[in-house]
């Protein structure tokens, strides 16, 4: 029985080798077989402004007092009594079915999930704002995966929704509050193009604190003119754009460094040898580095994922020479680590009290104008 017994261990370790092994090679061929849809993309209408006038469009605005997630914090942190910002935050994908293009408003799973999201990012700005979260039909994750010509039309539905949740949360706040910008992942590529097509240029730029496009790459080249800010060089700036993308080491951004490089630029120019913005979420300024005694907070969340305790000094942070956010050794906040080392699911919950205290001094910087 006991020979038996390792004989079976034995199997075991050998087909997890194998799969960890294929997973390295084929990884991406086999998340795209298994998120992709196969299925047309089916146009819908678009949703108009007014339907984010009520409460049930948003997982967070300030008339929702319960089951709000960005009005969580760990212990030792509420948020702000009386916040002077409005924050308009953009969720990231959190819809992995391959039935369709698109998730559906009311799809519970999805919602459920972006829930997470802004326990764990979106928190870190309640502090200094008051959080506005639409729901959106986001495109699908694996939507990312592929060129097919679906996803453009899926990313462009999703923006949409996004647009119209925006010109509705300018309605709805006073004219001449202070803006603060978020988003995380696709979050924050509709967010740079709500900063291209609605914010740059025009009289509301005026009043944006800072724009957080954490976990999308933004060419200083290509990009960040046509964004309408310039990047963050010091943590006592305002009107500026941060942006960061979390990689520990060994570090290997090779499929999103392969990306970026086949993409265009918003100027119309390739991105490809174009510098990355990679501001360092912990001394607020690029092209710095900060040991883990500087980094004031990292969330690590719980089992269920519904809690999550905060814990000092964990890690460093870096910007890598190709604009990439190194944070040293691999650190153990969770099982949803990508290929490569790709901390990107932890953007924001890596530097969490650190974003906090970011976004709290930009404000203070912005009414000191």
């Amino acid at each position: 029985m006991a020979r038996k017994f390792l004989y079976l261990i034995a199997i075991l370790i050998m087909l997890a080798i194998a799969a960890t092994f294929a997973y390295r090679l084929f990884g991406v061929q086999m998340m795209r077989v298994a998120m992709v849809p196969t299925t047309k993309f089916v146009p819908q209408p678009g949703v108009q402004m007014s339907a984010y006038a009520g409460p049930e469009m948003w997982l967070a605005r300030p008339d929702k007092t319960t089951d709000n997630p960005a009005l969580w914090t760990p212990e030792g942190f509420k948020p702000g009594a009386k916040p002077e910002a409005a924050v308009f935050f953009i969720h990231p994908t959190s819809y992995l079915d391959r039935a369709s293009w698109n998730a559906s408003l009311d799809n519970q799973e999805a919602n459920d999930r972006a829930a997470v999201f802004l326990r764990g990012q979106a928190s870190a700005f309640n502090e200094a704002g008051e959080i506005w979260a639409p729901r959106y039909r986001q495109a699908t994750f694996g939507a990312f995966l592929t060129d097919k010509a679906e996803v453009q039309k899926a990313l462009d539905l999703a923006y949409g929704d996004v647009a119209s949740a925006f010109d509705r949360f300018l309605f709805e706040i006073d004219e001449d509050r202070p803006i603060i910008l978020a988003g995380h992942s696709q979050g924050a590529l509709h967010l740079t193009r709500l900063l291209h097509e609605k914010v740059a240029g025009k009289p509301v730029a005026q009043r944006v604190v800072a724009a957080y496009v954490v976990g999308w790459p933004v060419s200083r080249d290509t990009d960040l003119k046509a964004l309408g800010f310039p990047e963050c060089t010091g943590p006592n700036q305002s009107g500026c754009l941060l942006s960061w993308q979390s990689f520990a080491e060994p570090a290997d951004p090779s499929l999103v460094q392969e990306t970026y490089d086949s993409t265009t630029g918003l100027d119309g120019r390739p991105r490809k040898g174009t510098a990355m913005v990679c501001t360092n979420p912990v001394t607020g300024a690029p092209e710095t580095a900060a040991l883990p005694a500087a980094n004031l907070g990292t969330l690590v969340p719980s089992d269920d994922l519904k809690t999550a305790t905060l814990t000092k000094a964990a890690v460093p942070a870096r910007c890598g020479p190709n604009g990439f956010l190194l944070i040293g050794d691999p650190p153990e906040v969770g099982p949803y680590v990508l290929l490569g080392n790709n901390y990107h699911v932890y953007d924001y919950s890596l530097f969490w009290a650190n974003v906090r205290a970011d976004a709290v001094r930009r404000l203070a910087a912005y009414k000191g104008q």
